[in-house]
């Protein structure tokens, strides 16, 4: 593992591109004061020049989980949404029950990779983690664990990249103008 270096990167001579990311906590413990997780999120998404487009901490819940998303995209005011929280495999981690059936198209890559870049930071617990990304109706959306260092991995290493326009040989921002293609 220690000799697998990720290939491109960010030319900064290129404009950059803010996306609108909405950031939504799925946890039946957490609330906004005590939501961490959620709270790196919002803070990486401005910090990287993006556009801080809502935040929402619900219950596991899977008509919650996808009213919550449903809304944002149907407002047309995201492009993309990053969800932390109920991806595990205990009995109320339903994050990926709620979402991946309302995927137009599954982002295959984004879990293989966020595996990788975690199994660097934990090992083998890595596989108690569904993370998922896919896109409905135009708008990116990524599931991630709720555990702080799985959101900055998932960020710091996956995410940010591929929402950053000057990401080159290619990047999702590029994309998005085509997502709705028929």
């Amino acid at each position: 593992m220690s000799g697998l270096t990720p290939g491109g990167g960010i030319k900064p001579e290129l404009p950059f591109k803010p996306v609108r990311v909405a950031i939504l906590t799925v946890s039946d413990t957490r609330d906004e004061s005590t939501d961490t997780s959620g709270q790196i999120l919002i803070e990486r998404v401005q910090a990287a020049g993006h556009e801080f487009a809502g935040r929402a901490v619900v219950r596991d819940d899977i008509e919650k989980i996808r009213a919550t998303v449903r809304g944002w995209i149907d407002s047309g005011q995201v492009d993309a949404v990053v969800s932390t929280g109920g991806t595990g495999l205990t009995g109320r981690d339903v994050t990926v029950e709620a979402l991946q059936p309302l995927f137009d198209k599954v982002i295959d890559g984004f879990a293989v990779v966020f595996h990788l870049v975690s199994y660097a930071t934990v090992g083998l617990s890595t596989l108690q983690s569904r993370a998922t990304a896919g896109i409905i109706d135009g708008v990116f959306v990524f599931c991630l664990p709720g555990s702080n260092g799985a959101v900055k991995d998932g960020w710091d290493k996956v995410i940010a990249a591929q929402l950053d326009s000057r990401h080159k040989p290619c990047n999702m921002v590029e994309l998005m103008p085509r997502l709705l293609e028929k």
